[in-house]
């Protein structure tokens, strides 16, 4: 098996090595791995293209290069430059540092990655490792990650559902913010939303007396509705979300006819 593994905190991040790792467990002794990943970390672009502007590519290594763009940047340069002769049969996008549950998902360059690669028609699975008080004082905080990521994904390439239709499936795996020994399982969940905890702005003058913004986030550990990914993150379970790029509200398509003339 051929595959590309991407990120969104950079290809020195520590998670890209969790990644790398078990990648190459998945492709085998006669696979590759290869890695074309964002020069510096561009957390939280979503699916952002460099559509007005060009983008340096620096190969670093056989099978390894860094690109100044986002993380769909680094999918669209792997699969119509750097591999256009041998397009990748899975892209794997992390293992990124902190969870993309719940309403995170949408902001999440790591899940913008995989969405890219399922509109390019390749089967693509973005992987996060939630932290919380569990976990700070972990030697190895992608601990869990190493543990069950290639379990997790070895039951989704042998029994998940892949589609070839316009808007592929890709998914969205969630590590718990718990230590190895105390994950209880892999679960299907559907994407949360953390009530009262969104993103927001603080203010702060620079000693010049320039007014800049800074984006603050929120706790992590507030409950979403049950059964949610981030709902069996915070009880110990790996969570595992099918999604599509489509943005489509398909259960307010018949109510809205109604303003057709």
């Amino acid at each position: 098996m051929r595959i590309l593994i991407t990120n969104d905190d950079g290809i020195n991040a520590p998670g890209l090595v969790v990644m790398e790792e078990i990648a190459k467990a998945i492709a085998g002794k006669n696979g590759e791995v290869w890695v074309v990943a964002p020069a510096f970390e561009q957390s939280g672009v979503g699916h952002c293209i460099s559509y007005t502007q060009p983008m340096m590519v620096s190969q670093m290594a056989e099978r390894r290069y860094a690109v100044q763009g986002s993380p769909a940047d680094c999918v669209l340069a792997a699969v119509h430059d750097i591999m256009v002769d041998t397009r990748p049969d899975l892209v794997l996008s992390g293992v990124n540092r902190g969870n993309n549950s719940a309403e995170n998902a949408v902001y999440s360059g790591t899940i913008g990655a995989a969405m890219e690669a399922a509109l390019q028609g390749i089967d693509a699975i973005a992987l996060s490792q939630y932290y919380g008080p569990a976990t700070k004082d972990l030697t190895d905080q992608f601990e869990t990650a190493r543990a069950y990521g290639l379990k997790t994904l070895r039951q989704l390439l042998d029994h998940g559902v892949w589609t070839d239709d316009d808007y592929g499936i890709f998914y969205n795996v969630n590590f718990p913010p718990v230590p190895a020994k105390d994950v209880q399982g892999i679960r299907v969940a559907h994407q949360g939303f953390r009530r009262d905890m969104g993103f927001g702005v603080q203010a702060q003058h620079s000693p010049s007396g320039r007014r800049f913004l800074w984006i603050t986030g929120a706790p992590q550990q507030q409950p979403t509705s049950q059964g949610s990914d981030a709902d069996v993150n915070l009880k110990g379970y790996v969570s595992v979300t099918p999604m599509r790029a489509d943005l489509t509200a398909h259960d307010i398509l018949s109510p809205l006819k109604a303003i057709e003339l």
